[in-house]
């Protein structure tokens, strides 16, 4: 039986931020994306693109009295990778290494941020 919800939490470098009950996230695993191109004489070629692996649109709860957007920008300017790990509600728990991506507005009435995340190679479940 498959169980969705909530993402109980996400952990940077070991630091855990706790997610909204109400958030939603799209999950990427990464690796291959397929695409497939017709030939003249009526056969096909398959594409393979490596992709990376992504967490998009995810809202993640800031207390600014411990600098959770400091940190995260401190993440963010780094010019490599840090490991990241997310415990879905299925109890499932996924790691990887990734990057910030994009923008991370703070919500100062919801003390939230949005952010996305990419990473190399898999998000491979523990």
């Amino acid at each position: 039986m498959a169980t969705g919800g909530s993402i109980e939490s996400i952990a940077f470098e070991g630091r855990s931020f706790s997610v909204p009950a109400d958030a939603d996230a799209g999950r990427k695993l990464g690796g291959s994306e397929n695409d497939v191109q017709a030939n003249g004489d009526e056969t096909a070629r398959l594409i393979k693109t490596r992709v990376a692996w992504g967490l998009a649109d995810l809202t993640i709860a800031i207390d600014d009295d411990t600098g959770d957007a400091e940190f995260l920008q401190e993440l963010a300017d780094r010019n490599g990778f840090f490991s990241v790990t997310i415990t879905f509600a299925s109890g499932n728990i996924y790691q990887g290494t990734g990057q910030l991506t994009g923008e991370m507005p703070t919500a100062s009435q919801a003390t939230t941020a949005a952010i996305n995340l990419m990473g190399q190679g898999r998000l491979t479940k523990q």
